[in-house]
């Protein structure tokens, strides 16, 4: 089952996302000419190689243009990369990194005719939407395989910032494990940046030291805090992408984008006039998201446990249902309650048994 464009999208800003959706759609009688903007490099086999996978997708498939940008920071940096681009003829933009979104609600304002996509965010502009997709579930997925293989009881994160999509895999990663182990902690240590490899492996070697033997991360690459866990003999799932190959031993699965689907999508509504503002979301049962191959050290208990979940979550099961507890003890939600998207996607709480502060 495909998720509608307007999966969800309080009643205000489906009104003001409706004031230019014509306009816009009629600014379209040419094919659509496509740039990407990076935070980070695209050979990082994490976020911007998934968000580029994409981009190739879109190419093959539509045969437009297309062009990227990498490494362009989150401030008035990538607001003159975006006009560059409009003023170069490009007149759709995909803003793949979260902290583009004020910058790409500026340029949006005087730039009505082009069409602004942004990853994750949850503004919107007549000429501006977002798209995203639930990887948490695959976090937990993941999550389960960790707790089935950890022997100390300890796993440990190793996380950019404390924004709501990291809080929301870090939090069902945890729920994953402690379906296999109630009494499983996870600590977290913050880099501070979405690419840092010398903050990264630091805090990967930190949690090790601490007794963590199953590492996760949310950062742009994976690359680092699976070769550090790798060397120092201890076990890792991945994000973003499929980086086995960066620790061939100690690999038990990753989740992983796939983002060709639906930016196809998406760029072939602008090409056919039908593009609309919104909140365009997925999930496992989109097929954009996905687990990654399994690991040797993954038991074959936990495979058919994660087997039985992902069906479920294909099947149409919450997440994010009660009972579920916070690190201080609060209840979030009683049992059978479930957390609505709002909430989900401004999410700022830990759950028991993640070590953690949110600054």
């Amino acid at each position: 089952m495909q998720t509608p464009l307007f999966s969800f999208a309080p009643k205000m800003m489906l009104r003001a996302a409706a004031l230019g959706t014509l306009l816009v759609a009629a600014a379209f009688a040419a094919k659509p000419k496509v740039a990407y903007i990076y935070v980070g490099p695209k050979t990082d086999f994490g976020y911007n190689y998934a968000m580029d996978q994409g981009r190739l997708a879109v190419e093959k498939n539509l045969g437009v243009k297309t062009v990227y940008f990498e490494n362009i920071p989150e401030n008035a940096e990538v607001e003159r990369v975006m006009e560059r681009v409009i003023n170069q003829g490009f007149n759709v933009i995909f803003a793949t990194s979260y902290g583009y979104l004020d910058p790409a609600l500026n340029v949006a304002k005087k730039y009505p005719k082009v069409i602004f996509m942004h990853g994750g965010g949850f503004k919107l502009a007549p000429n501006l939407g977002t798209f995203f997709a639930d990887i948490d579930e695959v976090e937990y997925l993941a999550g389960i395989a960790a707790g089935a293989a950890s022997k100390t009881g300890k796993l440990g994160y190793v996380a950019a910032h404390p924004i709501p999509q990291t809080l929301r895999n870090i939090n069902a990663w945890t729920l994953g494990a402690q379906s296999v182990n109630p009494k499983i902690t996870t600590t977290v240590v913050w880099t501070g940046s979405w690419s840092d490899p010398a903050k990264e492996a630091e805090a990967a070697n930190t949690l090790i030291d601490g007794g963590a033997d199953v590492l996760s991360m949310h950062v742009d690459g994976p690359i680092t805090v699976a070769q550090t866990a790798e060397k120092r003999g201890v076990m890792v799932t991945g994000y973003h992408a499929d980086a086995s190959k960066f620790a061939p031993k100690g690999w038990l699965v990753g989740a992983a984008w796939n983002w060709g689907e639906l930016m196809t999508k998406i760029v072939k509504s602008v090409e056919d006039g039908t593009w609309k503002s919104g909140h365009l979301r997925g999930k496992l049962a989109d097929n954009y998201v996905m687990l990654t191959k399994f690991g040797p050290k993954v038991p074959a208990s936990a495979k058919a446990k994660i087997a039985a979940k992902e069906k479920a979550f294909k099947g149409g099961a919450d997440l994010w249902v009660g009972p579920i507890t916070g690190q201080d003890g609060t209840v979030i939600l009683k049992e059978g309650e479930v957390l609505p998207l709002a909430k989900i996607e401004s999410m700022g709480f830990l759950v028991k048994g993640v070590i953690a502060t949110v600054k």
